[in-house]
């Protein structure tokens, strides 16, 4: 019940200090592992010094350093390393628990995004966690010296603070769901791999295909430095660098390949002392997953670069020679589609659809029980584009983002989809179960949420017979 005493909780580090609201406790900034600058930067997460008395958890912790357009308002601050738990009570005993990793190319992390207002989710008796973990170069750069992949390295940090503490807010350690979009998806299913017993459930939307070799990791991370000592340069200024790089890198085709072309220059690395294969290829023990994808996925990335509309026959060309198995094959199956549909639909399917539906398969076929979803429902100028599903699952559409593309009034469709895949959330996290039948490679059966949401074969069938003896391809080297 709100009043006006703050709710407080003692953590095994630490007492802290929330706030009421909306109906829920929150405890926002607290350290799940110690600042990871001077000696601890690009190091493994270092876990964070108990504290005596009681820390004051109102205020969201500063941002790790990122690229791309994030404000710096705490960029002389370097307790980066939090997370949030927002709880319906934090008396009670048992509730399931949704650990949320935010997506942003693996160079964005921010959990404190109005689109991520948990109240809904608690409202439904969850207690959700949102994290800030490493990114960009940070995070994913392949570093000599350094671990591999040190943002996924902070999550596992933040589970293993999940496992610690969950109770002491009401949570139940033993069903926790993680769940992401986008590059939180692909953190997602690489832990699924690397991880055992932090988590029971996972809800991944869009998975990406982007992953890169050592080789090409190095190169890049090379001509990123220019001959400089990344470990010299100000994190923060190291961020703007990375945006600058990326936005070069399409210049970069010849050189470097795929990666060039969608300006990705660090993602996870594959190696095979920590994660050796992309995770479809290499799960091997299967969860409860709910896995889905939008049915425009690219359409995000053309409206953002003032492209919509323009793309050529030569632009499909190039997505077809740079990502496509069967160039012959989307030809000949999407015959009638303009040279821009083509374009986006190769994109679509390779970048973050094919993915999605390999990583419900295969963890299928590894004894888990998967639950895949196509969301189809469109919004003005943005048909059903990647992001899409993240508003509508927390039910945030009254939030910034919510209203630029819902508008300020949701129609009653948009509405109903909110809140059918809100209440999967909700039962998933809660039982496994998201409310429609289980995704088997005999049946693929795949809920679609459009206007009139229905449980049918996969709909992207065509492209799945593409993709269907062929995996998306690391980043390497072009031969």
């Amino acid at each position: 019940m709100e009043n006006e005493r703050q709710p407080a909780v003692r953590t095994v580090e630490g007492a802290v200090a929330g706030r009421w609201r909306a109906g829920m406790a929150e405890f926002r900034g607290v350290p799940y592992a110690q600042p990871p600058v001077g000696e601890r930067r690009f190091a493994a997460p270092v876990p964070v010094a108990p504290w005596d008395g009681t820390r004051q958890a109102t205020e969201f912790g500063p941002l790790p350093p990122q690229s791309g357009p994030v404000q710096m308002e705490s960029a002389h601050e370097t307790d980066w390393l939090t997370l949030n738990v927002s709880t319906p009570d934090p008396g009670a005993a048992g509730l399931p628990v949704l650990v949320w990793l935010p997506g942003g190319g693996y160079v964005i992390s921010v959990s404190s995004d109005p689109t991520y207002d948990p109240t809904l989710l608690c409202a439904a008796g969850l207690v959700v966690v949102s994290v800030n973990y490493r990114v960009g170069v940070e995070g994913f750069a392949l570093i000599d010296g350094a671990p591999v992949n040190r943002g996924f390295l902070d999550q596992i940090a933040a589970l293993e603070w999940v496992q610690r503490n969950i109770s002491r807010f009401g949570g139940d350690p033993a069903r926790v769901c993680v769940a992401g979009q986008s590059a939180g998806a692909g953190s997602i299913a690489s832990l699924l791999v690397t991880t055992q017993g932090l988590f029971q459930r996972a809800i991944t939307h869009s998975v990406p295909s982007a992953f890169v070799l050592p080789l090409l990791a190095k190169q890049v991370t090379a001509a990123l430095a220019n001959g400089d000592d990344l470990r010299n340069i100000d994190p923060w200024q190291l961020a703007d660098k990375l945006t600058a790089f990326n936005a070069g890198l399409p210049g970069q085709r010849d050189r470097w390949g795929p990666m060039a072309q969608i300006g990705a220059g660090v993602c996870p690395v594959l190696d095979e002392t920590s994660l050796p294969r992309a995770p479809w290829s290499a799960l091997e023990n299967g969860v409860d997953l709910l896995v889905g994808h939008t049915r425009d996925e690219f359409r995000l990335f053309s409206v953002m670069a003032g492209r919509l509309g323009t793309f050529t026959a030569e632009d499909a060309q190039l997505a077809l020679d740079l990502f496509a198995p069967e160039p012959d094959g989307y030809r000949a199956a999407y015959a009638e589609a303009s040279p821009e549909e083509l374009m986006e639909i190769v994109y679509s399917d390779a970048l973050f659809r094919i993915p999605s539906q390999k990583l419900a398969e295969a963890n299928a076929l590894a004894g888990g029980r998967s639950y895949l979803f196509e969301l189809c429902l469109s919004a003005p100028g943005v048909g059903a584009c990647h992001s899409l599903d993240v508003p509508l699952a927390f039910g945030t559409l009254d939030s910034p983002v919510g209203r630029q593309v819902f508008g300020e009034t949701p129609d009653t469709a948009t509405l109903r989809v909110s809140e059918e895949l809100r209440q999967a959330w909700a039962s998933f996290a809660a039982t496994g179960d998201p409310g429609w039948a289980a995704y088997r490679p005999d049946q693929r059966l795949t809920r679609v949420l459009d206007v009139e949401s229905v449980t049918v074969p996969y709909p992207e069938e065509a492209s799945r017979k593409i993709w269907e003896h062929d995996t998306p391809v690391p980043f390497t080297l072009p031969s």
